[in-house]
C-alpha cells in the first residue's frame, strides 16, 4: 500500500542544485511547445487537451540491494553551484520507495521503468533466496516494466522464466508457507531468443494505456551477454544486435498504432564526470559521454523517443543525436537504487507521438533524510529473520575497510590471495590466482553493519562481496599462455576497456599505460616469485569458474587443462579470513603493489 506522506517531506533541494548544475537536460530539446498547447489532462468532462504530459520514473542495476549499500556503494557524488562536489549517503527500498511515491504525487500519467539487472550479485538478503524478495520488493514499488540485464541470466532461463512467473525453487523449495508469486510486472527481453525456435525468450515490448495515451515499451540487454555470464547460464539463447532488435520492434509498434516508444536497453556509457549531476551535454549534445551506449543512439530509429540505459553503473542524462540529426534523451541512474530518473514526455494525442522538443529529465538522489516506507521495512525484517542464522556468523576480522577500487585493489588482493590458498588446499603444486574485478561486488567496511562489533566480518558480508556462487577451479597453464592472458587484460575485447584482473602474493609486472593494445603489459616485467616467467614451463593457476571458462573476455583461460573444480569461491574466501584473522589479531588491508602503473 502507499505511503501517506507527511506534507513536508518533499525535499526541493537536489531538484535546485541540479537545476543549477545544468542537470535538467533540457538543453537542445528545449524548443517551447505551441502557444495553444497544455500539457495537462483535462477534468470536468471536457475534451482532453492536446498535449499531456506523461511522468516516466526509472532506475537500473539494483542488484538486490534492498538495504542501503555499505561504503562507497552506498554513496553519490554531487557537484555544487560553486563547482565544489560533496558526497551523499544513498540507496536501500525502504527510501527508493519514498521518494518514488512522493514523485508521483500530482501526476496522474506516470509510468515506473527499469533498464535490467534488477537481480543477480545480490547481497545474502535478497540472493540466499534466489532474488524472491528484490521480485517482492519491486512489486511493492509498482514497477510498470523492465528489460532483462546480463545478470539475470545468472542462474540461467529457467530460473529467470520462474522469477517472471512464480513458482517454488526447484532445488531449495518454498522458503515460506507462501508460494512465491513471481512479478507483477513483465520482464522484457526482445533481444533474447530460443535457440531451438528462434523465437524470443520472454515478451519483446510491452504498451502502457491510458485515457487514450500509449507508450511502447521494447526491451533488450547487450548483445555480448554471453561473455560476461556463465556458459550455463545462457545455454540454449541467441542474442542479437540491439539496434536491430529495437528498429524492429518499433515498426511493429508503429503498425499497431503505438507511436511513443521508449527502449529500456541494458548497455550504458561512461560520462565525462563522476557526478550525478554532470551536465552530461557540454558543450554539447553528448560530448560529456562515450561507450557503447553513444552508437547505439546514433543508430537506433528515430521512432524511438527515448532511452533508458543501464549496466555501467553510471550516472548521466545526456542527449544524443538519432540517425535524423535530432536530439534524444539517454538516460542511467547510476546502480543500487541511489538514484531514480524523472523524465517528462509530452505525449500529442493529435499524433499519438512524443513531442521531442519537449522532453526534459533529471536524475535525483534517494537520500535517506525521508521517512521509511513501512511495507519496505517490513519486508526486509521478514526476510532478514529467515537470513540471519547463516548471515549473522562471524567469518573474520579486519583492522580497516578493505576496498575494492582502483586497478588493483585492497579486496582484489584479499581474494585472489585466498584463493591461491584454496588452491594450494586442492593441490599443493598450486601457482597463482586471478581474480576478476567485476566479481567483487563490494567492498569489506571496518564499521559494525548489524550490531556484530566494528572489524567483523560476517557471513553476510562475504555474501555481499561475493554473491555469484562461482567455483574455485584450477587448471593449468604454459608460461606462455599465462603471459598471453595478462595481455588480453589490455587487448582483444578489452582494449577500450581495460579488465585488470587481481594477481595473487607473488605475481608482479609493469603495466604501461602510455603504450597501446597488448604492449600495455611489459613482458620482460612478469614475475612469479621474483622469477621471470618461462613460456615453456607449465604453470598451475586457480581462478574462479567464469573466468576459467573464458569469460570477460579471457578467451585464453578457457585453454587450460587439467582442470580441478573445487568449492564455491566465498567459501574459499571465508576460510582464508577465518585462519588468517582474529578479534585479537584483524586483518589489515594489502598494500595493492603488485602492480607497477606506468600513467
Amino acid at each position: 500500500m502507499p505511503v501517506t506522506p507527511e506534507p513536508h517531506r518533499r525535499r526541493r533541494t537536489p531538484r535546485l542544485l541540479a537545476a543549477a548544475a545544468g542537470l535538467t537536460t533540457v538543453g537542445a530539446l528545449a524548443a517551447a511547445m505551441p502557444s495553444n498547447a497544455s500539457a495537462h489532462d483535462s477534468h470536468g468532462g471536457h475534451r482532453p487537451s492536446r498535449y499531456q504530459d506523461v511522468q516516466l520514473l526509472s532506475f537500473n542495476d539494483l542488484h538486490g540491494n534492498l538495504e542501503p549499500p555499505a561504503g562507497s556503494s552506498g554513496r553519490v557524488t554531487e557537484l555544487q553551484p560553486d563547482g565544489t562536489t560533496k558526497t551523499i549517503d544513498a540507496g536501500g527500498v525502504e527510501y527508493l520507495a519514498t521518494h518514488l511515491r512522493e514523485a508521483r504525487e500530482g501526476n496522474r500519467y506516470s509510468i515506473t521503468a527499469a533498464g535490467g539487472d534488477m537481480v543477480g550479485a545480490s547481497p545474502l538478503i535478497s540472493g540466499l533466496f534466489h532474488d524472491e524478495p528484490t521480485i517482492e520488493a519491486l512489486n511493492k514499488l509498482d514497477l510498470d516494466v523492465t528489460s532483462v540485464g546480463n545478470h539475470e541470466f545468472d542462474e540461467g532461463a529457467k530460473e529467470l522464466a520462474r522469477l517472471q512467473n512464480g513458482g517454488c525453487h526447484p532445488t531449495d523449495g518454498c522458503y515460506t508457507d507462501k508460494k512465491f508469486k513471481g512479478a507483477d510486472f513483465p520482464y522484457l527481453a526482445a533481444n533474447v531468443l530460443k535457440e531451438k525456435t528462434g523465437k524470443p525468450l520472454l515478451k519483446p515490448y510491452w504498451v502502457w494505456k491510458k485515457n487514450g495515451v500509449k507508450v511502447g515499451f521494447i526491451g533488450v540487454t547487450l548483445e555480448a551477454t554471453p561473455d560476461i555470464v556463465s556458459a550455463e547460464g545462457v545455454k540454449g539463447l541467441v542474442f542479437k544486435d540491439e539496434v536491430e532488435t529495437i528498429d524492429k520492434y518499433a515498426k511493429v509498434l508503429q503498425r499497431q498504432g503505438v507511436k511513443s516508444i521508449v527502449a529500456l536497453i541494458h548497455e550504458g556509457g561512461f560520462p565525462a564526470g563522476t557526478a550525478y549531476n554532470h551536465d552530461c551535454d557540454s558543450p554539447g549534445a553528448g560530448d560529456g559521454i562515450s561507450g557503447p551506449i553513444v552508437d547505439i543512439a546514433k543508430n537506433v530509429t528515430p521512432q524511438v523517443d527515448a532511452l533508458v540505459t543501464g549496466h555501467t553503473h553510471a550516472p548521466y542524462v545526456c542527449t544524443i543525436d538519432d540517425p535524423a540529426g535530432k536530439p534524444r534523451m539517454v538516460t542511467s541512474a547510476a546502480s543500487f537504487g541511489r538514484l531514480y530518473t524523472d523524465t517528462t514526455l509530452t505525449y500529442d494525442r493529435w499524433t499519438g507521438d512524443i513531442a521531442r522538443t519537449a522532453v526534459k529529465s533529471a536524475n535525483h538522489v534517494v537520500t535517506r533524510d525521508v521517512p521509511k516506507a513501512p511495507d519496505m521495512t517490513r519486508l526486509i525484517d521478514r526476510w532478514n529473520t529467515l537470513a540471519a542464522p547463516i548471515g549473522s556468523r562471524a567469518v573474520g576480522h579486519i583492522s580497516a575497510d578493505i576496498t575494492n577500487t582502483g586497478t588493483e585493489s585492497p579486496l582484489g588482493d584479499l581474494i585472489a590471495d585466498a584463493q591461491l590458498a584454496y588452491g594450494k588446499e586442492l593441490d599443493p603444486e598450486t601457482d597463482l590466482a586471478l581474480m576478476n574485478p567485476g566479481g567483487i561486488r563490494a567492498p569489506l567496511t571496518y564499521a559494525a553493519k548489524a550490531g556484530e562489533g566494528d572489524g567483523v566480518v560476517t557471513y553476510a558480508e562475504g555474501f555481499t562481496v561475493q554473491p555469484f556462487a562461482n567455483t574455485v577451479n584450477l587448471q593449468d597453464l604454459t608460461g606462455a599462455q599465462l603471459i598471453q592472458v595478462l595481455k588480453e587484460q589490455v587487448s582483444g575485447a578489452n582494449e577500450a576497456a581495460p579488465k585488470v584482473l587481481q594477481p595473487s602474493a607473488g605475481l608482479t609486472y609493469t603495466l604501461d599505460l602510455t603504450k597501446s593494445g597488448a604492449d600495455r603489459v611489459v613482458t620482460d616485467s612478469i614475475r612469479l616469485n621474483g622469477a621471470a616467467i618461462d613460456p615453456t614451463a607449465v604453470y598451475r593457476v586457480a581462478s574462479n569458474s567464469f573466468l576459467a571458462g573464458g569469460g570477460d573476455g579471457f578467451p585464453t583461460l578457457a585453454q587450460g587443462t587439467d582442470d580441478l573444480v573445487g568449492e564455491d569461491d566465498l567459501t574459499a574466501l571465508e576460510k582464508y579470513l577465518t585462519a588468517n584473522s582474529s578479534a585479537a589479531d584483524p586483518m589489515a588491508p594489502p598494500a595493492a603493489n603488485r602492480i607497477t602503473v606506468v600513467r
